[in-house]
């Protein structure tokens, strides 16, 4: 269970905030997803570790994109939004909604039940959320079973055109297959197709393509984008390739330490930060022209994180 936060009067920003109501999402609207002062701990020998520290976010049916360097806090926070972190975290915050509805007083069940029905999550391997020893397409009738979606006499056909969906284009023969058969950007259609079968709101899509090679890299986020807006979902896109969000996401969300530090309307596929941190991000990207020189050093500022 996640508990209320009351770490001062009012929810703690970063230097640029996630809250400011957007185009996308006005100040009247129910959102579909609304965090405010997310903070997260880990316990340890030497007491507890705060790893996300005032996290705000206000979204509706968009794609936010979410981009920083690893240990950010970037995966961590939709993570605790699913009750996926374990026993040993720490998860208070003074909002926690989806579609008006508090988080924070759910048991674990309830959270269980959240996830796939209406919130669904694409891992960066794909082959750790498929049971190895089960076929591909027992899976995912497995999957309509538990959400309760089809008769019996349907999920077959259902299923295989799931696989048609996500661009499978032999999805009878795809679905006798085993996990291990198939290849990386294969398996992970076949989790986005798991992932879609139970109609979710919001789509997270945790680094869901960086084990992939560049081309597979555009095909399945492409295919992320086309379900997307076919389904008019909301999407959250992690990722530490800023480049790559640019085309994908309405708004980018740049996370340094645990905090947020700014928050960036993508402008047709380019990205006009204002922080040092997002500047120094955008300045690090490798291109051809650093080739022979030396590579771009992002400098880090102590004020940062205060």
């Amino acid at each position: 269970m996640i508990e209320q936060a009351h770490v001062g009067a009012a929810p703690v920003a970063g230097p640029a905030t996630a809250t400011t109501p957007t185009t996308q999402v006005t100040a009247a609207a129910v959102p579909l997803l609304e965090i405010a002062n997310l903070r997260i701990s880990f316990g340890s020998a030497a007491g507890p570790v705060e790893v996300v520290k005032g996290v705000n976010l206000r979204m509706g049916r968009e794609r936010v994109a979410v981009v920083g360097e690893s240990g950010s806090g970037k995966s961590v926070t939709f993570r605790a939004l699913l009750g996926l972190l374990g026993g040993r975290a720490l998860v208070r915050a003074d909002r926690l909604h989806f579609k008006g509805e508090d988080l924070r007083g759910l048991d674990a069940g309830a959270l269980r039940a959240m996830r796939g029905s209406r919130i669904g999550m694409v891992i960066q391997d794909p082959r750790q959320g498929f049971d190895p020893v089960m076929t591909i397409g027992d899976q995912l009738i497995e999957m309509l079973r538990l959400h309760g979606k089809l008769p019996r006499r349907g999920q077959v056909t259902r299923m295989h055109e799931m696989l048609a969906d996500v661009h499978i284009r032999e999805p009878k023969r795809v679905a006798g297959l085993y996990p291990h058969q198939v290849s990386g950007g294969m398996a992970q259609r076949a989790m986005l197709a798991m992932m879609l079968s139970a109609e979710p709101e919001l789509l997270i899509a945790d680094e869901a393509t960086s084990a992939l090679d560049a081309v597979v890299r555009h095909r399945i986020l492409d295919l992320i984008d086309e379900q997307v807006r076919l389904r008019s979902m909301g999407l959250i896109l992690i990722s530490h390739d800023l480049d790559l969000v640019a085309q994908y996401a309405d708004r980018v969300v740049v996370m340094y330490a645990g905090r947020v530090m700014e928050e960036i309307t993508t402008d047709g596929g380019s990205l006009q930060a204002t922080h040092p941190y997002s500047r120094g991000l955008i300045a690090s990207r490798p291109t051809l022209e650093h080739l022979g020189g030396d590579l771009p050093v992002l400098q880090r500022e102590a004020a940062w994180l205060t």
